[in-house]
């Protein structure tokens, strides 16, 4: 049977797959497993969602859930995921849930659990938690059932933590944000508003069904023309839970978490808050970020793909910075998870610091021309360690040198494997792209 849990959560479409009973029912386990790990007090949770409409469903399922097992619950209200995280170590809570699909349309959703601290769950805890899910239990009655209490204060509370992580006002800064009729359609206007910058917001009006709905982070067109339009600095896309942020330039081009990265590396490496001068990286970021880095003096690690990859390194190494490509952008002096308002307030606490555009400052890395072909397969595995397949791709890479960069990786989920080809024109990674494409094809 397939993990319940995948790399960010559960999801699934809301009230098909993702029910009130198994919401219910993956609250009430989580409870108990923190109950047997810890038994000296009654869990505490707290809980968050973003504005999709199933949301207030799946909210009043996971209350009854975790109340059921006897977890006292706080109800946050709307707001980013990392508002979440932020909350379960400021409210000293045990556990944290964020109800959201995040970039995904509005009739899905997901449940995302975070531990003591705000940090992701441990898989072996996850697992623990999908052993309990549908199991009977002894129910807590009279006093030993759960209470539910409104903060009121939730989003306050988050602003107050961003304005403290930031190390220049942003006076002076014109920025459109699009807040993808989601999580962060409050928090991220209030936000920049109260650092000092001139905001324009769109897509801040969530009504439950237009999250992600044409705008966010995975449609940029519609801040491309706000920026020209207004006039602005810059324009900043948040996806619906608003872990992530993207950027679009003065002239509306696109800044990518790549190019956001390296510009907080050297602020950070300028400053002395780079650690070991060293940026973490999925293998999926552009070879522009690994020429861009290495040209500045910062050593670039890099993971398998998946923000908990680039967290575990992160923790493991003691490190400062890491991120995605997507815009997944994780600071672990500031937050335990990916934050996407503080990576674009960070962002433009430079361009006020520097007063330099963001165009200049992005400019210090040249994205290559990248071209990405899924091919499907009977058996990945195979193919993964055909000799044939690894002959081809020394070949392109010889002829591609230190200008390119090829990456063949196996799906996680799917017979398909991915062949990823980096080089200076599009041309170049084209063709080469479809060489190892026919390889691919034809091995095993």
């Amino acid at each position: 049977m397939a993990r319940l849990f995948g790399t960010d959560g559960v999801r699934g479409l809301a009230n098909s797959e993702l029910t009130p009973e198994l919401a219910l029912s993956v609250a009430a386990a989580a409870a108990r497993v923190l109950a047997e790990h810890d038994s000296t007090h009654r869990p505490v949770a707290v809980v968050g969602r973003d504005p999709r409409a199933s949301g207030e469903m799946l909210q009043a399922a996971v209350s009854a859930g975790l109340t059921s097992a006897g977890a006292d619950v706080m109800l946050l209200g709307v707001l980013p995921t990392p508002a979440v995280a932020h909350l379960v170590g400021e409210l000293g809570a045990d556990l944290g849930v964020m109800i959201s699909a995040s970039h995904n349309p509005m009739p899905d959703n997901g449940i995302k659990l975070f531990a003591a601290g705000g940090h992701k769950l441990p898989d072996l805890i996850e697992d623990e938690i999908e052993a309990h899910v549908g199991a009977a239990f002894s129910r807590p009655t009279g006093a030993g059932v759960g209470r539910v209490y409104d903060i009121s204060d939730s989003l306050d509370r988050y602003i107050t933590h961003l304005l403290k992580s930031i190390p220049h006002r942003l006076d002076g800064v014109r920025v459109v944000v699009d807040c993808a009729n989601g999580a962060a359609w409050a928090a991220a206007p209030q936000a920049y508003r109260e650092a000092g910058a001139e905001v324009i917001a769109i897509h801040a009006l969530p009504d439950g069904e237009n999250i992600n709905d044409g705008c966010g982070s995975t449609h940029l067109d519609g801040l491309r023309e706000a920026v020209l339009a207004e006039g602005a600095a810059l324009g900043i896309a948040h996806d619906g839970d608003a872990d992530r942020c993207l950027a679009v330039d003065a002239e509306g081009n696109v800044v990518d978490g790549d190019q956001i990265m390296a510009v907080l590396a050297l602020a950070m490496k300028e400053s002395g808050q780079l650690v070991e001068d060293t940026l973490v990286a999925t293998v999926m970021s552009n070879l522009g970020l690994h020429l861009a880095m290495r040209d500045n003096g910062v050593a670039l690690r890099t993971t398998a793909v998946g923000d908990r990859y680039v967290l575990e390194e992160l923790r493991q190494g003691g490190l400062s910075l890491g991120g995605e490509q997507s815009g997944h952008v994780v600071l672990p002096a500031h937050a335990t998870t990916g934050d996407g308002l503080l990576t674009a307030m960070l962002l433009m606490a430079r361009l006020a610091e520097t007063g330099r555009p963001l165009a200049e400052l992005a400019g210090v890395m040249t994205r290559l021309p990248q071209v990405l072909v899924n091919v499907k397969v009977a058996d990945k595995a195979a193919v993964a360690t055909s000799a044939s397949v690894s002959e081809a791709v020394a070949e392109v890479e010889a002829e591609l040198g230190e200008t390119g960069r090829v990456l063949l990786r196996p799906s996680g989920t799917e017979q398909l494997v991915r062949v990823m080809v980096e080089a200076p024109s599009h041309e170049v990674a084209e063709a080469a792209a479809q060489r190892l494409v026919g390889v691919v094809s034809a091995a095993v």
